[in-house]
């Protein structure tokens, strides 16, 4: 088993036993990058200069007999929309192709902080907005189980680089399921916090009251590490939440014993194939061994909720999009006749058709004489779909669904229809509206071998509960298993 294939628990005690350096860890993940990426297609941008400068100053550190964080010395690749000070940052858009950041994201200081290895930015769609990472600029990722099936979007970089080793951790960003779907498609664990736990300072906006950063990981354990390293208050967002978080890998410890499942049946309905259905519930069953119950609930809201998220996503991203205009930074038109036709031939020239869509959609919806009819009503129905999960956590303590109806489709299925590629967040938009945290865990795989992801949802500022409840069902089934590429 080469370095890149271990996880990071496993790298971090080898590093601090000095079974192994940060540099030759760096070089092991590096050169299955070479091998890889060129089918994989995760990354836009490498950096291995600059990381295998921080291994060897972590190795330094080490030597001298330094305190060092956990993920010290571990690779971690970074989504590409995420500011990171000196290394281009592309949201995957020709509107930032040359885009080089002049400050770190809140989470790049504290991933630096860590002394965490950045290899790089990896791919996404265009400025988080796609189920599938094929409406980057640049490239589309493929799935590293079957390289002719998407990755999941908009992390799909994220998770495709994790899955192939290309990566031991990674850093994405969930809007309506953007962590959790792709780790669901490429059999790796995906975390989306509390909207409020981790500072989205940093952070390229696209709907800045739904958008969460969160980690991705082989293991459970791995996705806590990271997570504890990125959490915390932050000055520079006014939504970041005042409170104390626990080191959540050190209280794993597996022990479901009396807790309450809650199974909504909404979530089982029309859309979700056979497999996904009899593998969530068998993870249930799974769960009930170890000693918890089930029961089943309802969120009634369910049905509504993909409407409302689309309205309130695009109408956050029309007026957060605005500042892409040509002036200040990113890409201008030439040959513009003109302010007002610069700032037309810059945003139809740099942004591409779904940003487009969601963009006019947004505009849409707040326009005088529409706002009340649609994005009023989505804001309503917002806080009554929040309310039905209060009302649902006063009873279970964890509730268990798919994190995606089906498994991984083909490159090119679904980009000629919006609205069934929008479909495939129907399961996870609800954690953002509502602003809980959610985790999806590798389940088992289909009849073609394609990963099912297990989505588990708690109350907010609950992760412990959560993280403990995915790491139990994961020591009991094994986990994360590697593509063959």
């Amino acid at each position: 088993m080469g370095l890149y294939e271990k996880s990071a628990a496993q790298l971090s005690t080898m590093l601090q036993n000095k079974e192994i350096s940060s540099v030759e860890l760096t070089k092991s993940v590096f050169e299955r990058i070479e091998q890889t990426e060129e089918s994989v297609c995760a990354y836009l941008t490498l950096d291995e200069e600059n990381a295998l400068a921080k291994a060897a100053e972590v190795d330094k550190k080490r030597m001298a007999g330094e305190k060092l964080s956990p993920i010290a010395g571990i690779p971690t690749a970074v989504k590409d929309n995420i500011s990171t000070k000196g290394l281009r940052t592309t949201c995957a858009s020709k509107m930032l192709e040359n885009y080089v950041p002049p400050f770190d994201a809140f989470v790049m200081k504290k991933l630096r902080s860590a002394d965490a290895v950045v290899t790089g930015k990896v791919n996404m769609d265009e400025f988080a907005m796609g189920s599938s990472t094929e409406t980057s600029y640049f490239k589309k990722t493929k799935n590293p189980f079957d390289l002719n099936r998407i990755p999941g979007g908009s992390s799909g970089g994220s998770a495709a680089a994790v899955a192939a080793g290309e990566a031991v951790l990674a850093l994405g960003s969930d809007t309506g399921g953007s962590i959790r779907q792709p780790a669901s498609y490429c059999g790796v664990v995906g975390l989306k916090p509390t909207y409020g736990a981790v500072s989205r300072y940093g952070l390229v906006a696209f709907a800045s009251s739904l958008d969460q950063i969160g980690p991705v990981a082989r293991t459970v354990e791995d996705a806590a590490m990271l997570y504890s390293a990125i959490c915390g208050h932050d000055s520079m967002d006014a939504t970041s939440a005042f409170r104390e978080y626990p080191d959540f890998a050190s209280s794993l410890n597996g022990n479901v014993e009396g807790l309450r499942i809650g199974i909504p049946k909404e979530y089982f309905g029309e859309g979700v194939s056979d497999e996904v259905k009899a593998a969530v519930l068998d993870a249930v069953k799974e769960l009930e061994r170890l000693g918890a119950s089930a029961k089943e609930i309802s969120l009634e809201s369910t049905d509504y909720a993909l409407s409302s998220y689309y309205i309130i996503s695009s109408a956050e991203a029309s007026s957060n999009l605005a500042r892409f205009d040509g002036v200040r930074y990113g890409f201008r038109a030439e040959n513009s006749d003109g302010l007002v036709d610069m700032y037309e031939k810059t945003r139809s020239q740099g942004f591409g058709a779904e940003v487009k869509r969601r963009i006019m959609l947004g505009t849409f919806v707040l326009s005088s004489g529409f706002y009340d009819a649609y994005y009023k009503k989505a804001k309503l129905l917002q806080m009554r779909i929040s309310a039905e999960f209060s009302k649902a956590f006063e009873s279970v303590d964890v509730i268990v669904a798919p994190t995606v109806p089906t498994t991984a489709f083909k490159i090119g299925e679904n980009t000629d229809d919006p609205l069934k590629m929008y479909a495939t967040d129907i399961c996870t938009v609800t954690v953002n509206i509502a602003g809980l945290p959610a985790i999806s865990v590798p389940c088992v795989h289909d009849e073609n071998r394609l990963p099912i992801g297990l989505q588990l949802i708690s109350n907010k500022f609950t992760e412990d509960i959560l993280l403990n409840t995915a790491y139990a069902y994961e020591k009991q089934t094994g986990g994360f298993v590697s593509p063959k590429l």
